[in-house]
């Protein structure tokens, strides 16, 4: 698949990204690269392993400079030692290859579903952020991952798949209490670029009942209600016609509708998670909504539990009978990005 970042690089960089990469992909313990500032080392360090999440065993770095010398040395840090690395490599290999089979014939939307799925069917947000968990050895392999580590291997199963994908990473915000980074991907379908986050999907679904898409193609103006701005510039995503809950049409402009389907929801004993776009979703809106929610419960008898997304407009709700005391919770898929 494209090397996007490798795109946006001068020419001493994109000379560096090659020699840098061939050198981790052939495990060397010292890699020659043109002369440059650490800045700059850096970005082509950042960049490469952006565009080349598969390379799991290359973890950190340190350089020497010799006086007078066009050159510098990179010695890369690995994961693990040599042998391990390629016993790693070929488990990845058939597991990658193995996961994407059964996807391979779908549709480019139902392939990025179909990873998106997976990866919030099994994988487990770790905290402990274990150096396992950074790469996709740990969503792929250990069936644990933090932000970063869900980014990468979403990517390498829909670089498998021929899906266009590459990862989109912010900086923290202390002054929001965001201590972190935070990592998710932007994809293409269809021609248009969308913000995927399937970590934020994956920690909201975390009851295991059912999976969320709140954070499934979203534009531009959409991802950044709760995320902070990009550090490394990604494509522009300006279409928010192919949003999850718009294409499933679980996307309401007209309050009787949520009072129609929360009815159904109530009368069949099913989740109903809908996306209000009818206006602001401000307080008041949120009010009448939740009128309209009591109102259905009420007439089958039931008690409406709800689970509230507002950065993103989405609620989610079930019905219990009667006796249950109502409970609204207040919903914020930044789970370990923010403390």
């Amino acid at each position: 698949m494209e090397a996007y970042y490798y795109q946006h690089m001068n020419k001493t960089q994109q000379a560096a990204y090659h020699s840098l990469l061939k050198g981790v992909q052939d495990l060397e313990t010292e890699i020659q690269l043109p002369q440059m500032d650490g800045e700059s080392l850096y970005q082509v360090f950042f960049r490469m392993r952006l565009d080349h999440p598969e390379v799991f065993w290359l973890t950190g770095y340190k350089y020497k400079y010799y006086k007078d010398s066009p050159n510098l040395i990179f010695v890369p840090e690995y994961l693990f030692e040599k042998e391990k690395v390629r016993e790693h490599q070929k488990a990845m290999k058939a597991r990658v290859e193995k996961l994407v089979r059964p996807a391979v014939n779908l549709s480019d939307f139902e392939k990025e579903k179909y990873v998106h799925d997976f990866i919030c069917e099994n994988v487990r947000y770790d905290k402990l952020k274990k150096a396992y968990s950074h790469e996709i050895i740990g969503p792929l392999g250990q069936g644990v991952s933090v932000c970063e580590g869900i980014a990468k291997a979403v990517k390498v199963l829909l670089d498998a798949l021929g899906v266009w994908c590459i990862i989109a990473i912010c900086g923290n915000n202390p002054e929001k209490g965001i201590k972190y980074r935070h990592t998710w991907n932007v994809v293409k379908i269809g021609g248009v670029y969308y913000h995927l986050d399937t970590t934020f999907d994956n920690t909201l679904g975390k009851d295991g009942k059912e999976i969320r898409y709140d954070y499934f193609n979203l534009d531009d103006q959409h991802i950044f209600r709760d995320h902070e701005p990009l550090i490394a510039p990604a494509p522009a995503c300006t279409d928010h016609d192919h949003f999850y809950y718009k294409e499933k049409k679980l996307s309401f402009t007209k309050q009787e509708d949520v009072y129609k389907r929360a009815l159904q929801a109530a009368k069949k004993g099913k989740i109903l998670t809908f996306h209000w776009r009818g206006g602001y979703f401000t307080r008041e809106v949120f009010q009448e909504l939740l009128e309209l929610i009591r109102k259905a419960g009420k007439e089958k008898n039931k008690t409406a539990l709800l689970q509230v997304n507002w950065a993103q407009a989405v609620i989610r709700l079930h019905y219990e009978e009667a006796q249950v005391e109502e409970e609204i919770w207040m919903e914020e898929a930044n789970e370990g990005e923010k403390e």
